[in-house]
This record gives C-alpha cells, structure tokens and sequence, in this order.
C-alpha cells in the first residue's frame, strides 16, 4: 500500500534498468537524485519499454518496492534524460492510471445546489 496524505513525490527522468531491485534503487536515490531513500518520499523510475513503472518508499519499517506493468499504452514520462521532477499526488494518481499528467489544467467550479 502507497503511503497516504502530504508526501514528496520524485520522478527519475529517463531510463531505469527495471531488474534493480529496492538496494540498487536506493543506491540511485542517493548518488543520481541527491535525495534521501529513507526521507519517506515516493521514487518513481521507468524502463525502456515504457510499460512498467516501480515506487521505492520508506514506511518506517522497512522499504517498499511497488511495481505496475501495464496491458497496453506506456506512462507518461518527461523527455529529460537525466535528473528529477516533483509531482503533486494528483498528478501521482493520473501517472498510476496512465493518464497524461503534463499538461491538465486544474479549474475550481462551484457546486451548484438544487
């Protein structure tokens, strides 16, 4: 289970190499991205193919590993080849659904009340 509430989201730009399991990732997470694997923040990385995706997180016991391949389609994913983006958890959530996350465009409306 994803961790819940404020938390810092970080997407890998460009390619991972999707047989790194949660050390090698961690190990990226503090040499590649300058930040730290146990701060409680999600880590995205992406492979090549485009179609799978894996979250590194701490939940204060232990590092989790979330993984999602999808059937068909790729997750949208920024051109840059190296460093990292912040996402907000909207942004998190269109991402894990294969939604395209860059450019949606956020508009209030009033509830209107029968």
């Amino acid at each position: 289970m994803l961790p819940a509430g404020e938390v810092r989201i970080y997407l890998a730009c460009g390619v991972t190499d999707m047989r790194k399991g949660f050390h090698s990732l961690a190990a990226q997470v503090q040499t590649v991205l300058q930040h730290d694997p146990f701060s409680g923040a999600i880590f995205l990385f992406r492979g090549r193919r485009g179609d799978l995706i894996k979250c590194l997180f701490w939940d204060r016991q232990g590092l989790c590993l979330y993984v999602k391949k999808l059937d068909r389609g790729r997750f949208v994913w920024p051109q840059a080849k190296d460093g990292v983006v912040s996402l907000t958890m909207a942004q998190f959530s269109m991402l894990l659904e294969s939604i395209d996350w860059r450019n949606t465009a956020w508009t209030a409306r009033p509830e209107v009340v029968v």
